[in-house]
Order: structure tokens, then C-alpha cells, then sequence
């Protein structure tokens, strides 16, 4: 038996920690599950992880990406006309430098339309890795992506950024109060405590949701979770694929904020640097 749609103003969100390859038909297929299983559940937004189209841990470059109009993003907007479910997930698209691709995270609301994109401003350039050999950074001063859904703004960011504490309090001055964050994060020393601890620290200090969405497999961590305003972890996954729906409530978020107007508080503003 299916649950109950969510009752108003809570907003219902599925994480998706999937597990994907550089077949991007298999992972199409993959993506045409997840969705079947968010309908199931009477979600408002599917998430999926960065590198959803295709993903390797080698590296993801041009030979991995396609522009918007290709089939990983139509099909997400096929699927969510067809289901009314908005969904947020990572792909990559050709560079402007053909030996180069874009990390991008795309913004689908349930009528099917394409509401927005976010290109990777921090690459990956840190233990070990270098996302920079094969992707290109998106511009810095970009406006930031937030989908507004049932009276929640989602502010949409990827993976590295979450090291970036601002990048998070851009996408709350932009209005966000829940963050989105599709990532791959790789495997290593301390990455699964950086990543819970970060996650956490993001929702802390700008008094906001985050739903984490990591990707599952050889490489990556997975451990996807939702962090509340106040820091609590309400949803903690463990390293195996698996999809999980939540309800998000602006009234607990909204509460939050009043007893830490921190946000008013602050003495400072975020400046892209060029």
C-alpha cells in the first residue's frame, strides 16, 4: 500500500542514491525507477546525485556529456510532465573548450519545464583529484538557482561547494531556505565525517534544511542524508543504493529561525570574487 500524500504545508521529498555508470541508456533506465518509486510515494521533488547521466570514478569529461536538449535531460522532463514531480540532478554538458565538459545540476518543476541550471563553480581540485583537467568552472557572479515548490525554496548546489560556506549563504540570500546537494563525494580519510560534518554546519549556521543526495558505488561514499534547521540529522543513509522520501515543514524551519534570527544578525555579505 502506498502512503497518503503529504499533508500541507509539509513538502515531500525522494532521495534517490543511486548508483550509475558511463552507460547512459542503463542509467536513464535507473532514473525511470527512482521516478516510479517518488510517484509511489506521493512525492513533491525527486533528487538525484550529481553525475546522474553518467558518472565515472575515474573521472567524468566530454566524453560523458550531452547538451540539455539530449535525452538524460528530456527524459527528466518527460518524466516529471508525466508524473508532476519536480526533480533536481546532476548531468554534464559540453564545454565551450571541446576538451572540456560543464558539471551542471539541472532544476525540473512538475509541469516538465526546465526552470534552471547551476554550473559547478568549485571543481574538485583537492586530495588528489583534478576535476579541472577534464570540466570548467561556471561562472562565479551566475544568479543563483533556486526552485521555488509548495511554498519552499530549494538553493541548488553540487558536491566540492559544500565546502564553500558561500555558497550556501548566497543561495539563502537568494531566498533558499532548504539546500540541495547532489553529489559524488569521494571515498577516502575523514570524507564520510567532512561530509556529515558539513552538512550539518551548512544547515546550522543559515538556519535552513539540507538534503544531501550523494551518489552509491566504487569511488564514492553515498551516506545521503537531511539535516533540519537546528542541525539535527532526520535521514541517514549508509553506502548502499537506496531511495528514501522525507517531509520536509516550513512551520519547524520557520520556528527555527525565530528563536535564531542569526541571519539578521549578520554584519556581513557574500561578493563573488572574479
Amino acid at each position: 500500500m502506498s502512503p497518503s500524500p503529504p499533508v500541507r504545508p509539509a513538502v515531500r521529498v525522494t532521495l534517490a542514491q543511486v548508483v550509475t555508470s558511463s552507460d547512459a541508456m542503463a542509467n536513464r533506465t535507473v532514473v525511470d525507477d527512482v521516478f516510479s518509486l517518488a510517484a509511489d510515494a506521493h512525492a513533491d521533488l525527486l533528487v538525484l546525485p550529481e553525475y546522474a547521466s553518467a558518472f565515472d570514478p575515474a573521472g567524468v569529461g566530454p566524453h560523458l556529456a550531452e547538451p540539455l536538449d539530449g535525452p538524460f535531460v528530456s527524459g527528466l522532463r518527460a518524466r516529471a510532465a508525466a508524473t508532476g514531480i519536480a526533480v533536481i540532478a546532476g548531468t554534464t554538458v559540453p564545454g565551450a573548450d571541446p576538451r572540456r565538459a560543464v558539471n551542471t545540476v539541472v532544476a525540473v518543476d512538475g509541469a516538465g519545464t526546465l526552470v534552471g541550471t547551476y554550473r559547478k563553480v568549485h571543481l574538485y581540485d583537492a586530495f588528489g583529484f583534478r576535476e579541472s583537467d577534464q570540466l570548467e568552472p561556471g561562472p562565479v557572479d551566475a544568479p543563483p538557482l533556486v526552485l521555488e515548490l509548495e511554498g519552499l525554496r530549494f538553493g541548488v548546489m553540487t558536491c566540492y561547494d559544500l565546502r564553500f560556506p558561500e555558497s550556501a549563504r548566497r543561495l539563502v540570500d537568494a531566498g533558499a531556505n532548504v539546500l540541495v546537494v547532489p553529489a559524488a563525494w569521494a571515498s577516502g580519510e575523514l570524507k564520510d565525517l567532512h561530509w556529515r560534518t558539513l552538512a550539518m554546519a551548512r544547515a546550522i549556521e543559515n538556519t535552513c534544511a539540507v538534503v544531501a543526495v550523494g551518489q552509491a558505488g566504487r569511488g564514492v561514499i553515498g551516506h545521503s542524508l537531511v539535516v533540519g534547521p537546528d542541525g539535527v540529522v532526520g535521514l541517514e543513509m549508509d553506502a548502499e543504493p537506496a531511495v528514501r522520501t522525507v517531509d520536509l515543514d516550513p512551520v519547524r524551519l520557520g520556528a527555527v529561525r525565530e528563536a535564531n534570527p542569526s541571519l539578521s544578525n549578520r554584519r556581513y555579505t557574500v561578493v563573488p570574487r572574479p
